[in-house]
């Protein structure tokens, strides 16, 4: 098996729900959620987190996490792994969990790292879960995905994709699934991610706002892993009030 690491991007100042990570309504911050789900993957040798600030890596300290202190002018969560990425050469594959996927389920991790390791020819990547509420398909905090026959991802987008002339409620229950969300999780081979950031960003990319287009855009494949079970990240308040409720119930 490929040898591999998970980096988790950690920005501290995040634009729709500042300081998110480090909420800790449950006892614990949504880092260190994401951090203790990540670590529970049977296939990846090492977690670290890379920080922005330095407020982030003492967090992570204090719950026996390991993290690295990154340059704070990154523009995006993938330039930020990639540099961390850069003092890991004993690492394959590694693999970007967002920070705000408390949720993310390690065999969703260990999925991702065999997409890689059965495609020598592939250089990234993804996960992908059915989509049966119109509320979250609708959402555009909700990245859709479409992809081909060979599971190689087609496009992302916050908007309703593929879009439907006439609607019909039964395409939200149809068998296979019409619509996917894309979940947070990205697997690279360790050199195809230290050449992203040397990749311009792209008009697409910019009217998204979703980094993963400029893969596309550039000609890249990306690989689309299914999984039955939704993955709910944190964007807004309402999302993590919903997550504490869960974690209560737990």
């Amino acid at each position: 098996m490929t040898k591999s690491a998970i980096v988790i991007p950690a920005r501290l100042a995040s634009t729709r729900l500042p300081r998110k990570l480090l909420l800790k309504e449950t006892g614990k911050t949504v880092l260190q959620h994401t951090y203790e789900s990540a670590a529970g993957s049977a296939l990846a040798d090492r977690v670290i987190v890379a920080a922005d600030d330095l407020e982030i890596v003492n967090a992570v300290k204090q719950f026996g996490g390991e993290a690295i202190l990154t340059d704070p002018n990154h523009v995006c969560g993938t330039d930020r792994v990639a540099e961390v990425a850069a003092s890991l050469p004993e690492f394959e594959v590694i693999v970007n969990v967002q920070g705000d996927e408390p949720e993310i389920a390690a065999t969703a991790i260990d999925q991702a790292i065999e997409l890689l390791d059965r495609n020598p020819e592939i250089p990234m990547a993804t996960l992908a879960t059915p989509i049966r509420s119109r509320k979250m398909l609708e959402d555009p905090n909700c990245v859709k995905i479409v992809f081909d026959n060979r599971m190689h991802a087609i496009y992302f987008s916050r908007s309703v994709i593929p879009h439907p002339r006439d609607w019909s409620e039964g395409y939200l229950t149809s068998e296979p699934p019409l619509f996917f969300q894309h979940v947070g999780l990205y697997c690279y081979r360790r050199g195809f991610l230290q050449n992203i950031p040397k990749l311009s960003p792209t008009s697409i990319e910019k009217a998204e706002s979703l980094e993963q287009l400029r893969i596309l855009s550039n000609g890249h494949k990306i690989l689309v892993g299914k999984i039955d079970h939704p993955i709910a990240g944190i964007d807004t308040l309402e999302d993590y009030q919903s997550f504490v409720r869960r974690q209560s119930n737990c």
